[in-house]
């Protein structure tokens, strides 16, 4: 599923862009939707099939949305960023969905400003937020054979 939203203020030339793909993700493809002469920065994140977690060897992900409210979730990651930062041009976040293999791109966003502090601060809070917010879950899948689900927003919490 793709969604694109409409211009959120008359300076910007193109939409943002939000997406949930079943079919590999496009480094390309979202650099492009990101960029304008407006921008003296894109902020671009790839976030992708790593061989381990917590030292356990991983074989694959699996992820499943519920593609409805993830959109939203990713609109409303786009409409805080224009909140704090306001001259953002473009914010681009596209996940996967599936069965993804190591080294396999998982989730990709983008944000274009005039500065680079501000695209770098504003991609890491879209970034941040939607792993602990978007309805998307992982299931690892283990080298013993064994799998497991989890919220990806319980992937980045810190271990006690």
């Amino acid at each position: 599923m793709t969604k694109t939203m409409a211009p959120s203020s008359p300076s910007m030339t193109r939409p943002d862009h939000f997406a949930i793909r079943f079919a590999p993700l496009s480094l390309a493809e979202v650099y492009d939707l990101a960029d304008d002469g407006a921008n003296g920065a894109i902020v671009l994140m790839s976030g992708m099939v790593r061989n381990q977690t917590d030292g356990k060897a991983v074989v694959a992900l699996e992820y499943q949305a519920y593609e409805p409210m993830a959109l939203k979730v990713f609109q409303t990651i786009a409409q805080e960023i224009r909140h704090t930062w306001p001259d953002a041009t473009h914010v681009v976040i596209h996940h996967r969905v599936g069965k993804l293999a190591i080294g396999e791109i998982s989730v990709l966003v983008a944000v274009g400003c005039p500065h680079r502090s501000e695209a770098f601060a504003a991609c890491q809070y879209a970034i941040d937020t939607l792993k602990h917010t978007a309805p998307i879950w992982k299931k690892e899948h283990w080298a013993d054979g064994s799998t497991s689900w989890v919220s990806i927003g319980a992937c980045e919490q810190p271990s006690g």
